[in-house]
């Protein structure tokens, strides 16, 4: 049941290869082992390729639906009502499959890195061949098109007791490129507009799989965030001539005043508009798109600096060992807009205090309209306090 095997395409911590393995489970996902430990980056040895589960083909009923009110698109994804939600430890369709056990997403009985199509996608490629209308109602105030994207899980580890935090830097290096790879494929899929790699951690902001793992969606269209910034680069282009997000990190370097960590090729700093109560940027020193286009040099420092910041923001609480946050590695678009896009991470956090949460009431839910109970030069300041 393997759809092929690609050995020494990735590039490895200690100067090693990462071999990759594509697979499809029973219901005609995905998946897709990534190693970069022996005897599998060898060949010695191959994971398990066969899932024996019965499950029924793979069928998607995404649709996306346009706001006029907005300008936005919303995915309407009825099928993930009754996805998974906060199973047993020892019941996560994230862990491998080990003889006694009922199997789980991933046949094999032990992974390093892998990735997946989700089962309850918001996005998909598979079986999503539904033939919908132009408009909702036959209303054109309401254009209407199918949810044709793919939403992969990533799982960084097998190990369920770990956080992303705790991993060797030789994991995260694999990790990265990881990343890198899923975004490059991602984004020649046809139709793909941007590739957004994320973690989200913590029950407090509706994880429900408990399982070290992160997500990747590829978007049909661009969403908000990057609409708006796409269209503030334009206008900051025409009127400077200069690209908008390597203006901001030149000037948090040149301020320095919220920069929490200066590596060679990456800087991290709070901007000066923070929203949240802890929240850091990481943004390289070089232009770059997205996480595909990194050399090997910006990748092996990547690893060490990313670890240092996810660590700092489990300091940042005194008494918390675990802080509840979102990593979004936010990367230019596929297309006309792409030279107006750049590479950068925003870590961020909703706790505001030891067992107290930021939540989106009124005026940020309602309105836009955003309030930070914390200025970003104490949240700076904290971040440098709880440095290794």
């Amino acid at each position: 049941m393997t759809t092929g095997d690609e050995p020494g395409t990735l590039h490895a911590p200690a100067g090693g290869k990462v071999r990759k393995t594509r697979m499809k489970l029973a219901d005609g996902r995905e998946l897709i082992y990534f190693d970069d430990s022996e005897p599998y980056v060898s060949g010695a040895a191959t994971r398990k390729l066969v899932d024996s589960r019965p499950l029924r083909p793979a069928v998607s009923q995404s649709q996306i639906r346009f706001d006029a009110l907005t300008g936005e698109w919303v995915i309407i994804a009825a099928q993930r009502m009754d996805r998974t939600f906060h199973p047993p430890m020892n019941e996560s369709p994230l862990a491998p499959s080990r003889q006694g056990k009922a199997p789980t997403e991933i046949p094999a009985d032990d992974y390093d890195v892998v990735v997946f199509e989700n089962r309850f996608p918001s996005l998909s490629m598979i079986g999503n061949d539904q033939h919908l209308p132009a408009y909702v109602d036959e209303e054109p105030l309401w254009p209407l098109a199918s949810g044709t994207g793919r939403c992969e899980v990533v799982c960084f580890t097998s190990d369920p007791d770990v956080t992303f935090a705790t991993l060797s830097v030789d994991r995260v290096r694999t990790v990265v490129d990881v990343w890198a790879d899923r975004t490059s494929e991602l984004s020649a899929l046809p139709g793909i507009r941007q590739v957004f790699c994320f973690e989200n951690r913590g029950k407090e902001i509706g994880v429900t799989l408990t399982h070290p793992h992160g997500q990747i969606y590829a978007y049909p269209y661009l969403p908000p965030r990057t609409s708006v910034l796409i269209r503030r680069s334009r206008e900051h282009a025409e009127r400077t001539g200069r690209l908008l997000l390597a203006d901001v990190l030149d000037t948090e370097r040149r301020s320095g005043r919220r920069v929490v960590l200066s590596a060679k090729h990456w800087t991290a700093y709070v901007p000066a508009a923070a929203r949240w109560p802890v929240e850091v940027h990481l943004a390289p020193h070089r232009d770059v798109g997205d996480l595909s286009e990194l050399d090997e040099a910006e990748r092996d420092e990547l690893a060490s600096v990313y670890l240092e910041l996810l660590q700092r923001v489990d300091r940042f609480f005194d008494g918390v060992d675990a802080v509840p946050y979102i990593a979004a590695w936010h990367q230019a678009p596929i297309g006309a807009d792409r030279r107006y896009g750049r590479l950068h991470l925003q870590l961020f956090s909703m706790m505001r205090s030891p067992g107290r949460m930021k939540y989106l009431a009124g005026s940020e839910s309602g309105m836009g309209a955003w309030i930070n109970d914390a200025t970003p030069e104490q949240i700076a300041d904290r971040l440098r306090e709880v440095a290794s």
